[in-house]
């Protein structure tokens, strides 16, 4: 086989190599170690001063919701007979004016969430990940009041949701 036949199975090859070479690989992107097949999610404590209710229990789903979904992990219910523990801590709630109008009047609110994870390779007795991360989510406090209020934080829950999974999937 030539130089020409060779180029059509170059970018094959090297896709195998690299998959070869990385007990971590997902086909979702998500990098897990090879020797992890179950994740314990406790409720996350929301040691925030919020308003808005229920905030622990929606970030638990949005993480369910990833490192079940999108890896080849088991939600285990223990945390003691999971290989890895993912738990969060919301650490503090911000709602501010961004925007006020002529007459002094907030036209646009920010609500700021801060969360800390640690997630735990239980197997190998690890910290593959401790970092805070921050969200926002905006809304009109005039015309949406608490249900925009609401709606900002579950937007702000949603995005740390997604940056921890990028975080912790993504150190290969």
């Amino acid at each position: 086989m030539g130089w020409t036949g060779l180029r059509g199975w170059l970018p094959v090859g090297l896709a195998l190599g690299l998959l070869a070479g990385c007990g971590y690989y997902s086909f979702t992107g998500a990098a897990i170690p090879s020797h992890l097949n179950t994740i314990a999610i406790p409720l996350a404590e929301d040691n925030s001063l919020s308003t808005v209710t229920g905030l622990d229990e929606t970030l638990t789903q949005f993480l369910v919701e990833r490192f079940v979904n999108q890896t080849r992990l088991s939600l285990e219910p223990g945390e003691a007979d999971a290989d890895a523990v993912l738990q969060a801590r919301i650490q503090r709630y911000q709602n501010a004016p961004t925007s006020v109008s002529g007459d002094e009047v907030a036209t646009r609110n920010r609500v700021t969430l801060t969360v800390a994870v640690v997630y735990t390779d239980q197997v190998n007795d690890a910290v593959l990940l401790e970092r805070t991360f921050t969200g926002f989510g905006e809304y009109d406090p005039v015309a949406e009041g608490l249900d925009g209020e609401r709606v900002a934080a579950v937007t702000a829950l949603e995005d740390i949701a997604d940056d921890i999974f990028t975080a912790a999937t993504s150190n290969w």
